[in-house]
């Protein structure tokens, strides 16, 4: 996954309570909305001037190119920038983002006011979105819509009824797009995604999950950072159950935070997440009793509707074992007082300003330094993107996504394609078997450009006017049961995982495929009116990424069908894990702070797929020229303006709490690293006349090179 656009915010929040990105078939057409969901004519988009794309007010020549490279394409920018009050970060992804927002705030207010018909997708789009909106009636209802919950919780008598409540709990919370990465404070998560070893079918895999802070290192690091954090946190669940009305809230905080850092304990790392080898455990429905005791398995699965199936595979063994150990072993006040807890601090959002409140200020102030809160439209927003995604993004790209933009996308990642077929060609260290089963995988990679076919139909999903609280759980019941029917059905393998309007890309190993959104197929990333070499530097090296992650540390282990299987020879794959572990070495070198590093080993895939990407797209960048001189543009060469290019799309800028909760879970670097992979690439020494004596020289048998 890129992760150009940050979902720490609210999304965030909702993640664990709400639905997964939405998934259907790409398409070549342009989408059709039908006569019931009515779309007004489109108001038309302020054109880019030609070569906007490139910002040369944001460039600090006085910083050498060799020296940083970040700071000559984006120090202007940076001296310059302030964080918004409501945000983490900020840079051209949020920008991006932002104007994508303030599209789609226009679109909602369009259908909350239009009359559309009842039951539609633009009367559900609409009345989500004026609910949430709707904070006087959220206000007047307090906390009863959480009463039923609380009380099935209370009403909670034996283990084997905890057991079942679980199960009841387990939701799709889990998509494909990285389950190293994964977090829910549901006790587990669930995916139904292609099967690692048997590409025709679909299995069920379950995660570990259970914790209200974003990852085990928050509750058992013993660094000083950390423990003040804990702290925070039970003195944030003290103030939440207070809020809610709880009796004995300073007990019940203090024992659901001792029973999550025992649940914390179980936890795979997040190095742990991410080895695939280590993940890819299937166990039959019996296998549960044995191999993790202590959890009525025939209850929680019958309770999750999970009966009927066969096996699941079991991401996080040490994890399941040890939760279900705990079920066990801890009173049973003790897990009604930790699920008490985890009930009020998921639904705070959709409850009383003072509960929405609480929540932002521990988990976006305290964890991530956003001072404000944002305004209540864009959290209403967030709400529609996670229980109605789809149907807004047909509405966004109806309107903002012209299919020239969608044909010229698709004519540069053929050509990105080839080019990188010609460099796995050029190796001259892989054997030739390998490189077939490369070329074949190549060959096989199911590419979306834009957005869905065949769209999501939410006929299923009730959208009350005036419940909050109820069209959330709704929408996450509603997920949850597309989710296990797709159980026993054959495999899609051009499955979207990501909404139309995301400013984001990705690639699906497990189906071998890749998804580039409308949302990040615009300017500044990508625009017609742009020279070659700048759209090839932003939108050309995305492609080559996404297309690149089928071939990182990871993804590498997966056929061209999606099967987790070896294709390579063990000397081509002992180059490859060698040149793994400079780039690792490399990364780990760079330090945000004093006291914390890049976590090369977490952050190699994605380093990687830079590294490849950003050859794959030079190459290809270079063969669209046919032989031809680039065009100079400002004073800039064509190769200029391609890094440069490169170097702009990550302009960004962190508080510095956001920062470190990256460092910590996130298997991305910090975007100016990532702009310094370019020492790497000889043409860009070339480009800028850097030099030994530079900065960021490497000679060239230190320069790391993959594919």
């Amino acid at each position: 996954m890129l992760r150009r656009q940050g979902v720490r915010r609210f999304a965030a929040v909702l993640a664990a309570l709400l639905t997964a990105a939405s998934c259907a078939t790409p398409a070549p057409a342009p989408p059709v909305i039908g006569a019931s969901t009515p779309v007004p004519p489109a108001t038309p988009v302020p054109p880019v001037a030609p070569g906007q794309s490139l910002d040369l007010s944001a460039m600090d020549r006085s910083v050498r190119p060799g020296d940083d490279f970040f700071l000559h394409a984006n120090g202007g920018w940076y001296a310059r920038a302030e964080i918004p009050a409501d945000r983490h970060s900020w840079g051209v992804s949020p920008e991006v983002a932002q104007e994508i927002e303030q599209r789609n705030k226009g679109l909602l207010e369009e259908m909350a006011r239009a009359g559309a018909p009842p039951g539609s997708p633009a009367q559900k789009v609409g009345d989500a979105y004026s609910t949430y909106l709707d904070e006087a009636t959220i206000e007047a209802k307090g906390l009863a819509p959480l009463a039923r919950q609380l009380a099935s919780i209370t009403a909670i008598s034996d283990k084997r009824e905890l057991a079942a409540f679980l199960g009841s709990e387990l939701r799709a919370d889990v998509d494909p797009l990285d389950l190293a990465t994964f977090h829910t404070d549901h006790l587990f998560g669930l995916s139904v995604e292609q099967d690692l070893n048997d590409p025709g079918r679909y299995a069920a895999y379950l995660l570990q999950g259970g914790l209200g802070m974003p990852d085990r290192s928050y509750y058992v690091d013993d660094a000083a950072p950390m423990a003040a954090l804990r702290a925070k946190y039970e003195q944030h669940l003290v103030r939440a159950l207070h809020l809610a009305g709880i009796g004995g809230a300073e007990d019940r905080a203090a024992h659901a935070m001792a029973l999550e850092t025992k649940i914390a304990r179980t936890h795979a790392t997040r190095l742990e997440s991410g080895d695939i080898g280590r993940a890819n455990n299937p166990w039959g429905r019996a296998d549960f009793a044995s191999r993790a005791p202590g959890l009525d398995w025939k209850a929680f699965f019958t309770a999750a509707h999970l009966d009927r199936q066969p096996a699941l595979i079991v991401w996080h063994p040490r994890a399941v074992a040890g939760i279900a150990a705990l079920v066990a072993s801890e009173p049973l006040d003790r897990w009604k007082d930790y699920l008490t807890a985890r009930a009020v601090d998921r639904a705070s959002f959709f409850l009383t300003r003072a509960l929405a409140d609480e929540h932002f200020a521990f988990y976006d102030t305290t964890l991530a330094g956003t001072p404000s809160p944002p305004p209540r439209w864009r959290r209403a927003l967030d709400v529609v993107n996670q229980e109605l995604g789809e149907a807004l993004g047909q509405l966004y790209v109806t309107r903002f996504f012209p299919p020239e933009s969608k044909a010229a996308v698709k004519e540069m990642v053929t050509h990105v394609v080839a080019a990188f077929s010609r460099r796995i060609d050029a190796l001259q260290w892989m054997a030739p078997s390998t490189k077939a089963k490369a070329k074949q995988k190549l060959a096989t990679l199911e590419v979306g450009v834009g957005y869905p076919d065949t769209w999501r139909d939410y006929g299923a999903l009730s959208i009350v006017k005036g419940d909050a609280l109820g069209n959330a759980e709704r929408a996450e019941q509603f997920e949850y049961a597309r989710r296990l029917d797709k159980l026993g059905r054959p495999v899609d393998r051009g499955e979207w995982c990501m909404l139309p309007q995301v400013v984001d890309a990705v690639n699906l190993p497990v189906r071998n495929a890749v998804e580039f959104p409308a949302g990040i197929l615009g300017a500044p990333f990508f625009d017609p009116r742009a020279t070659a070499a700048v759209n090839y530097g932003a939108t050309g090296f995305t492609i080559g990424h996404e297309i690149s992650h089928s071939f990182d540390n990871e993804g590498a282990k997966f056929d061209a069908q999606g099967r987790y299987a070896n294709w390579w020879t063990p000397d081509d794959l002992a180059h490859f894990k060698a040149s793994g572990a400079a780039l690792a070495a490399q990364f780990s070198a760079y330090r945000p702070f004093p006291d914390e590093a890049v976590n090369g080993e977490q952050t190699l895939g994605e380093n990687i797929a830079d590294l490849a990407g950003i050859a794959a797209a030079y190459d290809a960048w270079q063969a669209s020229l046919g032989g031809a001189a680039a065009p100079m543009q400002d004073g800039l060469t064509g190769d200029q303006q391609f890094f440069l290019s490169y170097a702009q799309s990550w302009r960004d800028k962190q508080r510095d709490e956001a920062l470190r909760q990256d460092l910590a879970t996130d298997g991305h670097a910090p975007p100016r690293y990532r702009v310094l992979t370019v020492r790497n690439i000889d043409a860009w020494y070339a480009a800028f006349g850097v030099k030994t004596g530079d900065a960021m020289f490497l000679p060239p048998e230190a320069r790391v090179r993959v594919w």
